[in-house]
């Protein structure tokens, strides 16, 4: 794997590598650079160099640049899928949703000359007038996750550019191929020299960027302990930050809902992606009646097939390395510890000819508590936790208490309560019979509380706030007249 700087792929003097692996076969597909001091810098002054002309390129031309990137995305999506699915290990039908929802970022990049849109107002005061318009923020910094690969870097990049910034990327070392391809394909459609560039690495690139004078705003998606690090660091050193992270996603299931479409949901919703989404329904809160449903919801999850990504009939493909696949069976194992009933057990799952595999099947914990280890980490696995409530309201009294706050779902045939649901859940995103409510890109990701470092969301109109601040004007035109100006406070 090579670093990309300055328009070109170029390889590293890295002392340090890292081995991309297909997480279905344990097979090393590329090797990725720690980048070094050097090529980091060399990255961030192309960034400041590109920002000079880039910063002032007219935004109807940076949204040309967005219709073609967006037009090549689609053209290459198979390609992309493909990476996705051997880097990463989901089924191509998920990494071709990958790559699509991240397109559709794109595609709302297209409408920035609106978007960048200022605001004015005339005669403030005789002959004057104030107005201002939003201008970009110089060089930005993205630091992105495994678990998507192509979205959660068309979340980041195509904002920041299309807003006139430029962009220093860090994909996972885990699945650094998709940025890549974007990237060449990002040169494709005219992105200049510079605007985006590619290092690589763990530790010391993060903190890199965190530490780079001229890095004004770092967009970062991925886990609790990184995201904080990145936020504190990087607002230490003065910088923007808007750091998604952890979350515990709920389904508060009413006796009222239709039981068919909910029992399909919660299985796509908690095992699609083999768990590994920051959005995944890790937990179903059933009132009343409901936990009758869940030995049906038992039948259906455990009809999933288990294999590798690229093979037709797999709906749960691997973890992304043995690691997760050992910290999520020791989660499920201390769920049995502490008392709860395994009612579906994915532990040990083969797959014939993947023996080598990080395969977790799909995994159901019934009498949940709230005090469980398994309901207080984020489980990042094919694993839903269940717990049963009398009322509504206590099912709202439980999520609220969840430190959490990414997303939660209701199913309900019930207008009133889904109201009610709505005005008094704690949670960014809900989701009214939609299991997984992640908002099109006309809106924004509004996650909320322990799940959000920062005062902006991802993309939307919030995130081409996050890539932009305001300039204001006030300007007094006077015709045919001189007039002195007061040592004193004006007045009206």
């Amino acid at each position: 794997m090579k670093n990309f700087i300055d328009g070109e792929f170029v390889e590293s003097n890295a002392t340090e590598w890292i081995d991309c692996v297909d997480p279905a076969t344990q097979n090393v597909i590329s090797r990725v650079p720690c980048s070094t001091q050097e090529e980091m810098e060399a990255a961030t002054r192309s960034c400041e160099l590109a920002f000079k002309t880039w910063g002032q390129t007219p935004v109807q031309q940076r949204a040309r640049v967005m219709l073609k990137l967006q037009a090549l995305i689609r053209d290459n999506t198979e390609e992309l899928a493909a990476n996705i699915t051997l880097e990463q290990g989901k089924t191509l039908p998920d990494a071709r949703g990958d790559v699509f929802r991240g397109l559709e970022v794109v595609e709302h990049c297209c409408s920035i000359n609106s978007l960048m849109m200022g605001e004015t107002a005339g005669n403030l005061s005789r002959d004057l007038d104030t107005y201002s318009y939003r201008q970009p923020l110089g060089v930005t910094a993205g630091v992105t996750p495994f678990n998507f690969p192509a979205m959660v870097p068309l979340w980041m990049f195509p904002v920041a550019t299309v807003c006139g910034n430029t962009m220093l990327m860090k994909p996972s070392e885990q699945v650094p191929g998709a940025t890549m391809m974007l990237a060449a394909l990002a040169k494709e459609a005219g992105l200049p020299n510079g605007v985006l560039n590619v290092i690589h690495g763990a530790h010391d690139a993060v903190n890199f960027i965190c530490d780079a004078p001229a890095v004004k705003a770092i967009s970062f998606v991925g886990g609790n302990a990184a995201g904080e690090h990145i936020y504190d660091r990087g607002t230490g050193n003065g910088k923007r930050v808007q750091s998604n992270m952890g979350a515990k996603n709920h389904g508060c299931i009413m006796p009222d809902a239709d039981k068919d479409a909910t029992l399909d949901a919660l299985v796509g919703a908690a095992f699609g992606a083999a768990g590994q989404r920051c959005m995944a329904l890790s937990v179903a809160v059933f009132v009343g009646e409901s936990k009758e449903w869940i030995p049906e919801l038992v039948e259906r999850a455990a009809k999933l097939q288990v294999g590798a990504g690229h093979l037709s009939a797999t709906d749960v493909g691997p973890l992304i390395n043995k690691s997760s696949k050992a910290r999520v069976e020791d989660l499920i194992q201390s769920g049995l510890d502490e008392g709860c009933t395994l009612a579906l057990d994915g532990r040990g799952i083969v797959v014939p000819g993947y023996e080598q595999g990080n395969f977790v099947g799909p995994t159901i914990m019934s009498d949940m508590t709230t005090d469980m280890t398994a309901y207080k980490e984020e489980l990042f696995g094919p694993v839903l936790n269940c717990l049963c409530v009398d009322t509504m309201e206590e099912a709202i009294e439980l999520i609220n208490a969840n430190p959490y706050g990414n997303g939660t779902a209701i199913f309900t045939q019930s207008g009133a309560a889904a109201r009610h649901y709505q005005h008094h859940i704690d949670v960014g995103q809900v989701g009214i019979n939609v299991p997984i409510p992640v908002p099109l890109p006309m809106f924004s990701f509004t996650g909320s509380r322990a799940s959000i470092r920062g005062d902006l969301n991802f993309y939307g109109k919030a995130g081409v706030h996050f890539f932009t601040q305001w300039k204001t004007i006030t300007a007094k035109w006077a015709v045919g007249k001189s007039e002195n100006f007061g040592v004193v406070m004006p007045t009206m």
